[in-house]
């Protein structure tokens, strides 16, 4: 296929030269960041609006709803280049209801749209595991199910209405943020309480309380290298949607709030690039107790 692939960014790059590697054709706007290598192997084309006009499937991914409606709807975006049978392909995490408006202004052109973040991190977008949660017409699904396979694992069409997707990306973001938040409370308890942090989660990974997030945040924790696989901003971003989405729901979500409160903190603190395991420093610092030092102190 024609791929047109939007949103070249810490997970985008991977995903696409999956891709481009299952042997598609990967159209870029020219306003991507590119080195040369992606240069070489993808097709540069001058914007949004004529990336979509010459490929079969648009894909999207980038970091917030305002940038998706921008790339969709803006000036030289993808609506413009849109033609009867195209299929657009939104990976990014964002609002269930603005997608539900964004996939209604898609498909009054004669097109398809799927909303399908996803959740894994920068690791799984560059080893092909990622979970893929969407939401859309079976058909569609179907359609895109072998270049969804070419990036993931675990491939879900959550529910055939759009919005589904990314509600079930919100409910995943609740799940990581609160785990996060647990790893950390426990790291800290144990190191301020003179254990080894190191060797209660070692001892935790062979428990009930094992989790990826012990095992690859656990670790980061310990080792401190906070470098982004997933921001610390963009998980805000994404709380800040579940805790929206509640109000309108009348429903309370406690826990995220406490998760939220911690990211700000650690926001306050310089940390919003930071890795989303960089929220053990603001529990750190309410303790006047580190994990372990920052590297380089």
């Amino acid at each position: 296929m024609k791929i047109g692939f939007i949103g070249l960014g810490i997970m985008g790059k991977p995903m696409a030269g999956h891709l481009k590697a299952a042997g598609h054709d990967i159209l870029v706007p020219e306003r991507a960041s590119l080195g040369p290598e992606q240069r070489a192997a993808f097709t540069v084309l001058p914007d949004a609006t004529a990336v979509a006009k010459a490929a079969e499937v648009i894909i999207l991914m980038v970091p917030d709803t305002p940038d998706v409606e921008a790339v969709l709807f803006g000036p030289g975006g993808v609506a413009a280049g849109l033609s009867a049978g195209k299929l657009v392909i939104d990976m990014s995490s964002i609002s269930p209801t603005a997608t539900k408006d964004y996939a209604k202004k898609v498909n009054a052109l004669g097109c398809d749209y799927l909303d399908a973040p996803v959740s894994g991190g920068e690791v799984g977008a560059k080893q092909a595991t990622l979970t893929i949660m969407v939401g859309g017409p079976q058909a569609a699904f179907d359609r895109a199910t072998p270049l969804f396979q070419a990036m993931g694992k675990n491939i879900t069409l959550v529910g055939t209405e759009n919005g589904a997707g990314q509600t079930c990306k919100v409910a995943n973001q609740i799940v990581v943020a609160l785990t996060i938040e647990a790893v950390s409370e426990a790291l800290v308890f144990a190191s301020k309480a003179g254990a080894d942090p190191a060797k209660v989660r070692q001892a935790l990974m062979g428990g009930l309380a094992t989790s990826r997030i012990l095992e690859l945040h656990g670790e980061r924790m310990l080792k401190r290298p906070f470098a982004p696989g997933f921001r610390i901003r963009l998980h805000q971003k994404d709380l800040n949607l579940a805790l929206q989405s509640a109000k309108y729901l009348g429903i309370a979500l406690p826990g995220t709030a406490s998760a939220q409160q911690l990211f700000s903190a650690v926001t306050a603190m310089g940390g919003a690039e930071l890795d989303h395991s960089g929220m053990v420093k603001a529990l750190e610092a309410l303790a006047a107790h580190p994990v372990a030092p920052d590297q380089g102190a």
